[in-house]
């Protein structure tokens, strides 16, 4: 009998806020699977996230993108929130805090 086990890479093990992740080229941050499930927001569209980098933080408010085979997230920073913390591809930020929007839309 074959071993059905999962598929894919293992995936990121981070599952509490905050934490720290680099900026891809595209100017999106990475939201890993684990952390997905622990905070419940596996069907949310749109999220308030809070964002650090230094001793500047800001809140955004943005779409998250899915794929179709997992639950991690992602979403594009800003550019006028890149352009007031200076941010560029590669650096890295903290998300402090991701919460449901108030406003639904």
């Amino acid at each position: 009998m074959i071993s059905r086990g999962r598929r894919g890479a293992r995936g990121l093990s981070i599952t509490t806020l905050p934490y720290k992740v680099k900026v891809y080229s595209n100017n999106q941050v990475l939201i890993p699977a684990q952390l997905v499930r622990a905070l419940g927001i596996q069907t949310l569209e749109y999220a308030e996230i809070v964002l650090r980098r230094g001793d500047q933080s800001v809140t955004v408010f943005v779409r998250l993108l899915k794929t179709r085979f997992t639950d991690s997230r992602q979403f594009t920073i800003p550019k006028e929130v890149r352009e007031k913390l200076g941010i560029l591809p590669g650096m890295e930020v903290e998300i402090v805090e991701i919460r449901r929007p108030k406003d639904v839309i």
